[in-house]
């Protein structure tokens, strides 16, 4: 099965830091897909808050997130748009 990926711009002054961090990493855990997390050369694992938040995505980039796996369609849509809900709350 193919990666699935989709690019989606974190939310201006947001940043994928702490508490966002653990939300991505608590809701990317719940898929059996691996989880992956680009910005320009970095790529990291989106299941560890660690490698989420030393990618450094800060508010207004764009971050690509891939998933490889039986549920990556799922997991990428999920994903998404969770980082799109950053803005909201």
């Amino acid at each position: 099965m193919a990666a699935i990926s989709r690019t989606v711009a974190v939310p201006p002054g947001v940043g994928l830091h702490a508490r966002p961090a653990a939300l991505f990493v608590k809701a990317a855990a719940g898929f059996s897909a691996s989880i992956r997390l680009r910005l320009g050369e970095k790529e990291v694992d989106g299941k560890s808050i660690l490698g989420v938040m030393q990618l450094g995505a800060t508010g207004g980039t764009t971050i690509e997130i891939v998933a490889d796996g039986q549920d990556a369609e799922v997991a990428v849509t999920t994903l998404a748009a969770l980082v799109a809900s950053f803005a909201e709350g």
